[in-house]
């Protein structure tokens, strides 16, 4: 069992899988040219897996692959079912864009992939475009379809935007409420690599836009998820990331690695540790080593705080995934 220095039990290792996006949403990565890291920098499948074998052996119950957008490195299916084989209970998920998913949900359910987590910031063809600088409503529209029709657990992941999409929160939760599938409104990340105007809407304001419709109960925090659950009269739910809580961090269990081999404690933080020679060389030891001694200096907290007004990360996000 892995547990950092605060006591908290890190059992969920996320995979960031590619660097390269089809996308150049606002939030993210808008002005980063459509390049990518040689192929010889990154570790293989084969590679990943092996530390993931490390992770699992360790205490890990749940994978997730991210990227970028982890449908652009090929053969993706095939690297979930090394997972799913070596241990078919494990939790396997993915965060993705949806635009690749209606040629490739199939292969993924096949593989072992259990739930899947795809981004849609707006019900509006100018809006989504807007923000992803790109015309991806159709295609993701159709993703989210074919991954629902081959049976996997599908969530939205929304990033509200003020004088951008703030004005679709309610079509939003409606448009999940109608298909029964889990909504989750994500407070903007600041960090260096967005646009420079951006701003998020807080959780408060997103509840009181939500409250001058319905009524709703709060359900706290679920342990496990970084989600904050509310859940509608008539029983649906949906949730809350507010990383700008003070007490966001209080049950963190997560750990990230990149395509290249860094070993990240935090989304917020640069700081990280390399497995790939270990790996590379077969060294199953020290990569655990590293991976403990990574756990063991994961920070108690981002710094996304209302008490660290005005601080932006330089995490590049579409190498660690959000």
């Amino acid at each position: 069992m892995l547990i950092d220095s605060y006591n908290r039990t890190v059992d969920y290792i996320r995979v960031s899988v590619t660097e390269r996006c089809n996308f150049r949403c606002q939030y993210c990565m808008p002005e980063k040219p459509f390049s990518w890291t040689p192929r010889e920098n990154l570790l293989s499948f084969e590679e990943l897996f092996q530390f993931i074998k490390v992770a699992i052996d360790e205490g890990v119950t749940k994978v997730r692959i991210t990227g970028g957008e982890p449908l652009l490195r090929e053969h993706l299916d095939k690297f979930i079912a090394m997972i799913y084989n070596y241990k078919p209970d494990i939790d396997l998920a993915m965060t993705t864009n949806g635009y690749l998913l209606p040629k490739t949900a199939e292969k993924l359910k096949k593989a072992g992939l259990k739930r899947i987590n795809i981004s849609l910031d707006s019900l509006k063809k100018e809006t989504a475009w807007k923000i992803a600088q790109k015309d991806v409503l159709k295609q993701v529209f159709a993703g989210i379809e074919k991954s629902i029709e081959v049976g996997l657990k599908v969530k939205i992941n929304n990033v509200p935007m003020k004088d951008i999409n703030d004005s679709e929160i309610l079509d939003m939760l409606e448009y999940c409420k109608e298909k029964d599938i889990p909504i989750r409104f994500i407070e903007y990340m600041e960090n260096s690599f967005a646009k420079n105007d951006l701003k998020g809407l807080s959780s408060d304001e997103v509840l009181k836009i939500i409250g001058s419709r319905y009524k709703f109960e709060d359900e706290g925090v679920e342990l496990g998820s970084p989600s904050h659950y509310y859940k509608l009269d008539n029983g649906y739910r949906f949730g809350i990331i507010e990383p700008h809580r003070d007490d966001f961090c209080t049950h963190c269990n997560r750990i990230r690695l990149t395509a290249e081999g860094n070993l990240i404690p935090c989304l917020y933080f640069d700081e990280a540790m390399s497995i790939k020679e270990s790996i590379k060389a077969g060294d199953i030891k020290k990569a655990t080593e590293i991976l403990r001694e990574v756990v063991k200096n994961k920070p108690e907290k981002n710094r996304w705080t209302d008490k660290g007004e005005n601080e932006i990360s330089s995490r590049a996000f579409y190498e660690t995934g959000g």
